[in-house]
């Protein structure tokens, strides 16, 4: 999933995305029709997205609507409203099929080593970030979370080697996020980035990058106010392997 979408393979993934719900009936010529791209546009696509092609894609996708959800309460919905509940559903499926377990297990054992933690946000992800925080100091971490910028980039000048930082960001380039990334880095303090950029300017600061699929819907286009619900699904499976670790490791010893 690292190949880069052209213009028309970015236009037909965010059309797939805002009509989850039909395309398992949708055969690629007719797909083809309806999104008005080339059949060789769908399967660069699918493969570039990781899948053998559009059937392979089509084939998880109903899969994973039979097996994984039962739909009876649904048949008299809306189908706009549908869509909307299929979007969720879909950047979860696809957040968990993009979870790297190894670097669960780093990030879980720099949390375990580090002195000092230090979480960093800006906007909506704040609410993952304090509530991460919280957590942390309630299993006996000292961390520290600030989403103000100028205490972010002047605190970032000062964490010390020993200690860690996490930044949770969605786009992965809010200008101070980047900027106390960047110090971290230049200081030698391991960093752990949440987000769903891979190749964001925050990224190329990380050390370890735990990744999330974002949606291209938005349903407030007027406002950057997209779902953190891929970096909520990830901070959750991370502290919650941290506490299953740190438990055998405790009982182990």
């Amino acid at each position: 999933m690292n190949d880069k979408l052209s213009s028309s393979e970015e236009f037909l993934w965010q059309y797939i995305q805002e009509n989850l719900t039909d395309i398992p009936n949708l055969s690629i010529i007719k797909l083809s029709e309806d999104a008005n791209v080339s059949t060789a546009t769908i399967v660069r696509t699918m493969k570039k997205k990781g899948y053998t092609g559009y059937t392979d894609f089509r084939q998880q996708l109903t899969a994973s609507t039979q097996n994984n959800f039962k739909y009876k309460n649904l048949e008299k919905v809306d189908h706009d409203i549908k869509q909307a509940i299929f979007k969720n559903k879909y950047e979860v499926d696809n957040t968990l099929r993009m979870i790297n377990i190894g670097t669960i297990e780093d990030a879980i054992q720099k949390i375990k080593d580090s002195a000092d933690i230090y979480i960093f946000a800006r906007g909506f992800s704040e609410f993952i970030a304090n509530e991460m925080t919280t957590k942390l100091q309630l299993l006996g971490k000292n961390c520290i979370m600030s989403s103000d910028p100028n205490i972010i980039i002047t605190m970032s000048k000062r964490i010390k080697r020993e200690d860690l930082v996490i930044l949770i960001t969605l786009n992965g380039e809010t200008k101070e996020l980047v900027t106390g990334a960047k110090n971290a880095y230049k200081n030698g303090v391991s960093t752990l980035t949440i987000t769903t950029s891979e190749n964001s300017s925050v990224a190329k600061y990380s050390d370890m990058i735990l990744l999330g699929f974002k949606s291209q819907t938005s349903y407030f286009p007027d406002y950057e106010v997209r779902s953190r619900l891929p970096l909520q699904v990830i901070s959750r499976i991370l502290l919650d392997s941290y506490v299953i670790r740190t438990k055998k490791n405790h009982q182990l010893d």
